[in-house]
Parts: structure tokens; C-alpha cells; sequence
């Protein structure tokens, strides 16, 4: 038997360019002129977003594709799913291939929900008698019956991921690639969809290759799977092996931040998180305990310190303030650790960095502020399925309880 995915040596490679300044008229003419005399050309800086990558995926496999953020695991989909060509090598695919890789792929938001589904089939090949078989039953999974006649554009998000799986699902693709997208709809869809997936893998023997970040349904769902980092695949076997392997390489990603520099001015000196897992991981509802090192070098009238949780889209998920007005908390010269303690942290699942100011209150001075420091991930396992995720706020996206302590050292 023949694989249904067969990779050799590929590779995609990127050129970085930068972004454009705004150019007049006359310096298109300046520097037309200038290049005449010169023969000197600036090149592009190039990446790697994948390399060497060899590869053999039988069919009726469910495969699970893991690593960081900028490891390669959407370019190499977009590559089988012929999206993106590569660079070098190639990839041979046996079978039609039905792909989830981006909410809206494939949709035209001027078009129905229906109109959609018809639109869907005829990219994948199929004759309007063939998509009229499964029209009512890729309606009936999708729970947007009410609205199918409705353009796609007045549509949210998580409805379209419905109509979206449903219909790459029930078309009956011979591979099925899905991304992160699951990570959009709510959990009784994602049980509904992670379902789906394994009735056409055991009973229809469709190959499936899943990406998430998601390690609990990467091994619930996938028996095999790819660990990749900068591009290449550093590991590769039964799933449970490759997580725990993925696990000792995070052990790298330290949940730490020393600042060694010395300031005159107010600074940072480190930051901690405290998760409920090792490895970066932290589960859904359990305690995090952040803690935050300062020294100030002189005494201040008012001082303000910020946390923000930062998601992947680098949105402010969560922002935690404490204000020094009056109080000389950790307004006096001296080195004072503050500790911001949250006894149920219910972000979604994904990864999470941390944002730290310090400055003066209502901003008029910055002393110090650290970006994208210890990276960590959340984890659903234990989740309540009809629990609320907190309240929405204007400066982030959810609230949640917390208590600050200070201490002076």
C-alpha cells in the first residue's frame, strides 16, 4: 500500500522584507538615477519555515503535528493542502484533500451559508447530485440551520467554524487537515468535531493530519505524531512519546525573568509565574501566582505597577493594577517583592505571556516595562463545559479575582 502523503526533502524558504517607507515622486526619480550607477544590490534576508522535512503517512492514520508558535506546522498543511508551493523536495498526496486551516478558507462572505457548502464541493470536485446527498446532513451537524440562507459576512466566527468543519468533514475528503481553528468554537462542538474526526478515521479510513496546541486532544485523538521546531522534525513516534518529548524541550522555556541591567530610575528587576503544572503548563481554574521583584532607587510621590496576561494575538487577555497613591506600599527607596496571586484562573486554552509596567500613576513616566516575558500554556483538562469565563472588560477581554501582597525585602 502506498502512502497517502509521501514527503521528501521539503523545504520553504521566505524572504523577510521589510515594510516601505512612504516614497515621493521625485525619490523614485533620485534613486533611478542613482541605481544607473550603481551595480550593488540590497538582498533580501531569507528564513527557513521548513527544511528537510521526510515524511510517509499511511492511510486512515490520524496524525497529531505539535511544537511551538513558528515551528512550521501551518506552512507544512498549507504545502499538502497546495496552498503554498515549496521551495525544495515535494510532496506526493493520494486522495482528495479537504482542509480546515483558517476560519473562512474557502468561504465567500457575499454568499450564503448554503451557497457556500455548493461552493466548497465544487473546489473539492464533487458533482451538485453528489453535495445534494449530504446537504441536510452537513446543515443538521453545522446547528446553523436558521441562518443558512444568510450571507456568510453576518456570520460570527464561531458559526462559520461550524458550517466550515462540517462541510470539509461530510464531503468526504480521502485526508482531512485541521489547525488550530478548532480553538475558535465552544466545547461541546469541539467534543462534537474530535468525534467526527475519529468516526472517518476507524470507520471510513480517512487519513487525518491535526495541529493544536492542545496536547490532552492531540493524545486523545492521534495515535502517531510530529514534533517540529524551527522548521525541521526533531521528533517523531507514538503520540504519548512525542508529547513527553515536546514536555522536556519546554523544560528550555524558562517561566523566569532576570533583569541584570542596573537603573537609576525605578526598574524590574525579575519576574516569576507560579503555574499549577510543571513545564509551563497550567490547567483551567487552578491558582497562578505571579511575582514581581522591584527596586526603587529613591523615594517616588506615586508609583504604579501593571500585569497584563498576553495572548498569541498579543491582546491583553487579563490586566491586573496596583496604584501606590498615598500609601508608601513600595513607594519608599528599597527592593520590594509583590506578589499577585489569582486563586481561579480560567483563560481559555492556548499560550500566554506576560506584560509588566512600571511608572508613574496615570502614566505620566514609564520606568520600566517587559514584554512577552515567561511564556506558558493553559490546559482545558478538568474544564466544567457550562462554566462562565469571567467578565468582559473594556481594557482586556476578561476579569478575574486577585489579591496583590507586597513585601519589602
Amino acid at each position: 500500500m502506498k502512502p497517502a502523503i509521501e514527503i521528501r526533502n521539503l523545504g520553504k524558504e521566505y524572504k523577510l522584507a521589510e515594510q516601505q517607507p512612504y516614497v515621493a515622486l521625485r525619490d523614485v526619480i533620485s534613486n533611478g538615477v542613482k541605481n544607473i550607477f550603481t551595480t550593488k544590490l540590497k538582498s533580501a534576508e531569507k528564513f527557513w519555515a521548513l527544511k528537510d522535512i521526510n515524511l510517509d503517512i499511511m492511510p486512515g492514520e490520524r496524525v497529531g503535528i505539535i511544537g511551538r508558535n513558528g515551528a512550521g506546522k501551518s506552512t507544512l498543511l498549507k504545502i499538502i493542502s497546495r496552498i503554498t508551493p515549496p521551495t525544495t523536495g515535494h510532496a506526493t498526496i493520494r486522495g482528495r484533500v479537504g482542509s480546515l486551516l483558517e476560519v473562512g478558507t474557502g468561504f465567500h462572505p457575499e454568499l450564503t451559508g448554503r451557497e457556500n457548502i455548493y461552493l466548497n464541493g465544487s473546489i473539492l470536485g464533487l458533482k451538485k447530485a453528489e453535495i445534494n446527498k449530504q446537504l441536510e446532513a452537513i446543515i443538521d451537524f453545522s446547528g446553523v440551520e436558521k441562518f443558512i440562507d444568510v450571507p456568510l459576512k453576518h456570520y460570527s466566527s464561531g458559526m462559520q467554524l461550524r458550517l466550515a468543519f462540517s462541510v470539509a468533514a461530510h464531503l468526504e475528503p480521502e485526508i482531512l487537515l485541521i489547525d488550530e481553528v478548532l480553538a475558535v468554537g465552544d466545547i461541546e462542538f469541539q467534543k462534537k468535531c474530535i468525534g467526527k474526526m475519529g468516526e472517518l478515521s476507524k470507520e471510513k479510513g480517512r487519513t487525518i493530519l491535526f495541529v493544536s496546541h492542545d496536547l490532552g486532544a492531540v493524545l486523545r485523538f492521534t495515535t502517531y505524531c510530529l514534533l517540529l521546531e524551527k522548521g525541521k522534525i526533531i521528533f517523531q513516534g507514538n503520540t504519548e512519546d512525542t508529547i513527553n518529548a515536546y514536555h522536556k524541550k519546554k523544560e528550555e522555556v524558562s517561566l523566569e525573568y532576570v533583569n541584570i541591567k542596573l537603573s537609576s530610575k525605578p526598574q524590574i528587576n525579575g519576574i516569576r509565574i507560579i503555574t499549577s503544572e510543571p513545564y509551563n503548563i497550567h490547567i483551567h481554574g487552578k491558582p497562578l501566582k505571579i511575582e514581581i521583584e522591584i527596586n526603587v532607587p529613591e523615594n517616588k510621590e506615586k508609583l504604579a505597577l501593571s500585569c497584563q496576561l498576553m495572548n498569541t494575538k498579543m491582546q491583553s487577555t487579563l490586566h491586573f493594577w496596583i496604584v501606590d497613591g498615598n500609601s508608601t506600599q513600595f513607594n519608599k527607596k528599597g527592593k520590594y517583592l509583590v506578589e499577585c496571586l489569582i486563586p481561579k484562573l480560567r483563560l481559555y486554552k492556548g499560550t500566554y505571556s506576560l506584560n509588566v509596567y512600571l511608572g508613574e500613576d496615570r502614566g505620566k513616566e514609564v520606568f520600566d516595562y517587559i514584554e512577552n516575558a515567561t511564556p506558558f500554556e493553559i490546559s482545558m483538562s478538568g474544564i466544567d463545559p457550562g462554566h462562565s469565563f469571567g467578565w468582559q472588560d473594556d481594557s482586556c477581554l476578561y476579569r478575574e479575582e486577585h489579591a496583590w501582597h507586597i513585601q519589602k525585602k
